[in-house]
């Protein structure tokens, strides 16, 4: 377990959205496939980063205790209240 925490604690911010991608799409910059296993030990450090180094507290993110934040449908609702994604007006369109 030390060496997982030494490579977290040297990773920089480019190698973490490196693996973030590669585990998202399933392949790396090149376009070569990860096998099961690099996806999942790429999951784990992804996960492990963000629950150390981002300190994260929106909606199923990792948290700095490990766990996963899962807002209540009314803390999301007070999140995005007022904020709109677009608005348009008749004569607009």
């Amino acid at each position: 377990m030390n060496d997982i925490n030494k490579v977290i604690d040297e990773m920089n911010e480019d190698i973490y959205l490196r693996l973030l991608s590669a585990t998202e799409l399933g392949k790396w910059d090149d376009g070569t496939a990860l096998t099961e296993q690099q996806r999942e030990s790429s999951l784990q450090v992804v996960m492990l980063y963000q629950a150390r180094k981002l300190h994260q507290t929106d909606h199923f993110t990792i948290a700095a205790d490990g766990h996963i934040n899962e807002l209540s449908k009314t803390e999301l609702k007070k999140q995005f209240k007022g904020d709109s994604i677009a608005e348009f007006k008749e004569a607009d369109l």
